[in-house]
């Protein structure tokens, strides 16, 4: 198991230890894909095999099946190299990987042919999201990758998912995972509807504007809870919870307050911080390494936070497939690499 404990003067080696990995530029073109570069393709991912204790997968169950590892990413053209590098590194640290079941959404076609040429014995299903349903109620957000209706879909996977589906992992197309995505799914959720990292230390009020804090019906909806930040690109979701309070329908008369007061700026993150900041069940820092994608504007390479790692975020607005391709790679960037699966013909 690849382990990343921090970056630092280790780095080099580690770096090292991550190149001599398995080399993918010996799998076979799988399928064409929609880029800017008109011989791009998805290579075809080895296979992975569960461990010798692994619990049995009870075939008749399909997704109902209890052993299942329950994990939602959505999928779109412009983030397709990235959600597919998030799968492969899943995979690859997982002990039990034939028992860990993909949920992508979807508002576009033929993405489903392309998750198979790549991961041909992979467990998943695509759900479609019809981005009139949340279009109406986005408003302008500091930059325009934020007010893609895709990234709402979250706000529904309650309603997408099969009423069996009792719990899931979210996760955004910009990360890998290089721990066993088990561990995330044990967490100890209690009597919280999510889990996710907080981080306290951030200066909470910018997340809003002036008019909500100066605003008693919009600040009071903190009062009574100690609310901290927290990334929504990685969740853990008691969906059963979820589905009981009908917090989708919370979420969205929040949106619809923001269409005519204003009272944030970025995009899908704070309806979820109105909902459940100060009501989030903690998980380890090490669950969420993120802005490593720089701020909004300029995605300036970052360094690690101190402390060990099992998953990498690139949150902001540097990805890093664009700077790889740019030949203008933050330090980084190279560690995510070895999970791209996106190749061009010679």
């Amino acid at each position: 198991m690849l382990w990343i404990m921090r970056f630092s003067g280790l780095f080099s080696a580690l770096l090292a230890i991550i190149v001599l990995s398995p080399s993918l530029q010996s799998f076979p073109p799988a399928e064409a894909i929609r880029s800017s570069h008109l011989d791009a393709y998805l290579r075809r991912a080895p296979l992975f095999r569960n461990a010798a204790d692994c619990a049995a997968a009870d075939a008749d169950s399909g997704v109902c099946s209890p052993s299942l590892v329950h994990v939602a990413i959505t999928l779109d053209f412009e983030y397709l190299r990235g959600s597919i590098a998030a799968v492969h590194s899943i995979l690859q640290h997982s002990s039990c990987p034939e028992s860990v079941f993909f949920h992508f959404l979807v508002s576009e076609t033929d993405l489903e042919s392309l998750v198979r040429s790549s991961f041909p014995e992979l467990k998943f299903k695509v759900y479609y999201f019809d981005p009139e349903i949340v279009r109406p109620m986005i408003s302008t957000s500091v930059r325009q990758a934020l007010e893609q209706p895709l990234n709402y879909a979250r706000n529904y996977l309650a309603d997408m998912l099969e009423p069996c589906v009792r719990r899931v992992i979210y996760l955004d197309s910009d990360l890998i995972v290089v721990d066993d995505i088990a561990k995330l799914w044990k967490t100890n959720l209690g009597s919280k509807t999510i889990g996710a990292p907080e981080y306290c230390h951030a200066n909470f009020t910018k997340y809003f504007t002036p008019a909500f804090w100066s605003d008693e019906r919009f600040s009071g909806a903190f009062r009574g809870r100690s609310p901290c930040y927290f990334n929504t690109g990685v969740m853990v979701m008691d969906l059963e919870r979820w589905r009981s309070v009908g917090y989708t329908e919370v979420i969205e008369k929040w949106m619809e307050v923001q269409k005519s007061d204003r009272i944030y700026e970025l995009g899908s993150l704070p309806p979820f911080l109105l909902v459940f900041a100060g009501e989030v069940a903690p998980i380890e820092h090490r669950w969420n390494q993120h802005g490593l994608g720089g701020d909004n504007v300029r995605g300036s390479c970052r360094d690690l936070h101190p402390g060990p790692v099992s998953l990498l975020h690139w949150s902001g607005s540097g990805k890093p497939w664009f700077r790889l391709d740019s030949r203008k790679p933050c330090p980084l960037d190279t560690l995510w690499a070895p999970y791209d699966l996106y190749g061009h013909s010679r």
